[in-house]
């Protein structure tokens, strides 16, 4: 595989608004080149449309919010939105939606004092919590649990059984500082003792866990690793992506994906926002948003559920396999 330290990324352009398309990007990436060639597939095209840039409405003022984009921008927007409203109304507050399409860029806007509250992933929230510029709110509880999994899947058909059969094959990452979308998968390929830059015969980031379960189900890659969360959600809703996959591995469970607060946020107001959360699946209209997220309701997060993502991360980096940009100052 080839990483995001010390390889050149050749850059594929792909639309998801149609399968045709989406068959040019197999031909595409077919034709990407020598073993461990890593490419980016960016599905974003027209979903951009579908979702409110703050940055060009500078001058507005309000309750800056974002979603780490553990789904595609079009999803992450159609689903948080009737969430982000429910807080804004309550809050009696504008609410200013940033989307960006990678986990590092909602980092630096946090770090930026760019936004107030942000849902983000577990990997970047863990490995980046020492640069204080935010800090842990909530967490939601799914299914009875504030845990999540990465499960590694292949297609429904597929004759592959294990990691070890994925060896030379085409694989999807998510996003470089996601924890299910691509901590695990390396961790789980030094437990094999293989080298991660040669192991797949090339590698591919789609940006959203919904994504890669595509590209797997339309063979755009033979394997990808993804969050748990998304695609048991998918598979809930009928998702025929998601049912034309199978997992075949699950790895240990992980605190799931938190809500933060920007560090400088007035206490008063992070209060406020920590409460209305908290009591969301109290109120009718709250709990029916919850229920369209399977979100059973917010809880208090505690710090020490994202400790194993770091000693998994320490353990990679000690042997030379990861760094991770949200470590990066």
């Amino acid at each position: 595989m080839a990483g995001p330290r010390n390889t050149s990324m050749q850059r594929l352009t792909f639309l998801l608004a149609a399968i045709a398309l989406l068959a040019a990007a197999l031909l595409g990436c077919e034709d990407a080149g020598r073993s461990g060639e890593k490419a980016v597939v960016d599905f974003r095209g027209a979903e951009q449309k579908a979702v409110h840039n703050a940055s060009q409405r500078r001058g507005e003022q309000g309750l800056r919010v974002a979603v780490g984009a553990m789904v595609s921008p079009k999803e992450t927007y159609r689903q948080y939105r009737e969430l982000f409203a429910y807080v804004s109304s309550v809050l009696d507050k504008k609410l200013v939606f940033e989307q960006r399409q990678t986990y590092a860029e909602v980092n630096k806007l946090l770090a930026e004092n760019e936004l107030d509250l942000a849902f983000i992933c577990s990997g970047p929230y863990a490995l980046a919590r020492d640069k204080g510029s935010f800090e842990l709110l909530v967490a939601p509880r799914i299914n009875g649990s504030a845990r999540y999994r990465s499960y590694l899947i292949v297609a429904k058909d597929s004759d592959h059984d294990s990691l070890r059969d994925l060896e030379g094959a085409s694989f999807a990452f998510t996003d470089p500082d996601s924890n299910t979308g691509h901590l695990v998968p390396l961790y789980w390929l030094s437990q094999l003792e293989a080298d991660p830059e040669t192991f797949f015969q090339k590698t591919i980031y789609t940006y959203s866990h919904d994504n890669s379960i595509l590209a797997v189900a339309r063979g755009l890659v033979d394997g990808a690793a993804v969050d748990s969360l998304i695609w048991d959600y998918l598979r809930q809703n009928g998702s025929d992506a998601a049912d034309r996959t199978r997992v075949l591995r699950k790895s240990r469970p992980f605190g799931i994906p938190p809500v933060v607060v920007s560090s400088d946020m007035e206490p008063g107001l992070k209060e406020r926002i920590e409460k209305l959360l908290l009591r969301m699946h109290t109120t009718p209209e709250g709990r029916s948003i919850l229920d369209q997220l399977h979100i059973d309701q917010f809880i208090v997060a505690k710090e020490s559920w994202y400790n194993p993502i770091r000693a998994m991360e320490a353990k990679l980096r000690e042997d030379g396999i990861h760094e991770n940009s949200a470590t990066k100052p």
